[in-house]
């Protein structure tokens, strides 16, 4: 039971608590008398060293009262002014809660886009040819698709879903190996059977002329830079033709040994990229493209174990290809020093490469056992979508010229579209302009 005395401390104790706690004083920088304790200060400087004495020789009784009040009186401190109020709090210059994951999934991230996984349109496509090695599909600047079905070119009209037959080549010219659309969109190159390449006119639909001489055996492969037409061929050849010219050959690239199946011209038009049925993948700087002597390659890959057939250059990341083949590998490469930035399984044949020219995305398409379209975002290759439909491997694919529908083309006889890149920017109007002298002035009322 505690003794009068200490009653009487323990209540100063409380009052003195209750004191301490108030928060009346807020000068941050000059101390107040009503900030500070005199008579604790005065017995720091007079008798400090007397209450160490005492505290020897107390009872342990005394000495734990002893404690709490010193704890309670801040007895354990060895300054006498102090500084009784906090400072404010400064103000935040980023909020935090700008700083949280939600916030910032709000703010910067962009909601997912929708991605239909029905093709939107189905035609027929008989007797189109079950190659690997060939390609028979092209997506015209003119909005119109071109396809090769056998020995017949066949023009269908994005536009208004109309269909024109081109061409019809006979048993000794024929079947029709490659398409592919000149850069205006009005000339179609097509290889054939024979070796030749042929040069038609859309519009008035008849032949302009035909470049021979170049190859011995089928041209299953064709790629445009500007007015140069690139064949590659089953002779190992990879042969530039210049179509404004006579006598049409500038150029040769000699180092497959097996069929030319995949050509690719850089964005800029300065690098070849080429793939064949002998597992290599080419690179080719345009510079170097000779004539009279051997053309010595950039870079000769041998990363990949099949044919390299699918071939993609990356239309926001200069020097980026993405290649693809029958070891269900896409590959990307970096085209100045040749090395391999990553390579992903797919789990299946690779038959075609496109790129989003919207978006960091890359679309695949594949052959057994899914035979489906695979839409990849890039640089993490995660799975954004995979597109089914087709009931046997997807041979071709071709991008409409408004960068957002894709055309594929399989050996099941079937050509679908896909609205797989998102939906077309709508052009905003022109503002009139009016030929009235200052017309942009308001009058003063």
């Amino acid at each position: 039971m505690a003794s009068p005395g200490e009653e009487w401390s323990l209540d100063l104790l409380q009052e003195y608590l209750q004191k301490k706690n108030s928060r009346e004083n807020l000068d941050r920088f000059i101390p107040n008398r009503s900030a500070m304790d005199f008579d604790y200060a005065r017995s720091l400087l007079t008798g400090g060293k007397k209450w160490k004495e005492k505290s020897a020789v107390m009872s342990a009784s005394s000495e734990a009262y002893q404690k709490l009040l010193a704890e309670a009186l801040d007895m354990n401190r060895s300054r006498i002014l102090a500084f009784k109020n906090k400072p404010p709090t400064p103000e935040e210059l980023i909020p935090k809660s700008w700083l949280s994951p939600t916030a910032y999934q709000s703010k910067f991230i962009k909601p997912c886009r929708w991605i239909p996984k029905t093709c939107q349109r189905m035609l027929d496509a008989p007797n189109i040819l079950d190659d690997y090695n060939l390609n028979l599909l092209d997506w015209g600047a003119n909005n119109l698709v071109v396809i090769a079905l056998s020995e017949t070119v066949y023009l269908w009209n994005a536009s208004n879903g109309s269909t024109t037959e081109l061409a019809t080549f006979n048993n000794e010219e024929g079947p029709v190996t490659s398409v592919s659309w000149a850069p205006d969109g009005q000339s179609i190159a097509i290889g054939l059977q024979n070796s030749h390449v042929q040069l038609w006119d859309s519009s008035a639909q008849r032949q302009l002329r035909t470049l021979r001489g170049g190859h011995r055996l089928r041209v299953g492969s064709l790629a445009w830079n500007n007015h140069v037409l690139t064949t590659g061929g089953m002779d190992c050849m990879v042969i530039n033709n210049d179509v404004r010219l006579r006598s049409h050959i500038v150029g040769t690239y000699r180092g497959h040994h097996q069929e030319v199946c995949g050509l690719k011209w850089s964005p800029s038009g300065k690098q070849l990229a080429s793939g064949g049925n002998d597992n290599l993948l080419y690179l080719w700087d345009r510079s170097r493209a000779s004539l009279s002597s051997s053309t010595q390659w950039l870079h000769k890959i041998e990363a990949h174990t099949t044919t390299v057939k699918a071939l993609a250059w990356c239309p926001f990341q200069a020097n980026l290809l993405a290649s693809g083949g029958s070891d269900r590998c896409v590959k990307f490469w970096n085209t100045c020093t040749g090395t391999c930035l990553n390579s992903v399984d797919t789990g299946s044949q690779v038959c075609a490469l496109l790129w989003s020219k919207r978006e960091r995305e890359l679309l695949s398409s594949h052959g057994p056992a899914e035979n489906q379209l695979i839409l990849w975002k890039y640089p993490s290759m995660r799975r954004m979508a995979e597109l089914s439909g087709h009931t046997s491997r997807v041979l071709f694919l071709a991008q409409s010229p408004d960068e957002c529908k894709v055309a594929s083309a399989a050996a099941d006889e079937r050509l679908m579209f896909w609205q797989v890149f998102g939906i077309p920017e709508v052009a905003k109007p022109t503002p009139k302009t009016s030929s009235e002298p200052f017309a942009l002035w308001h009058g003063i009322r």
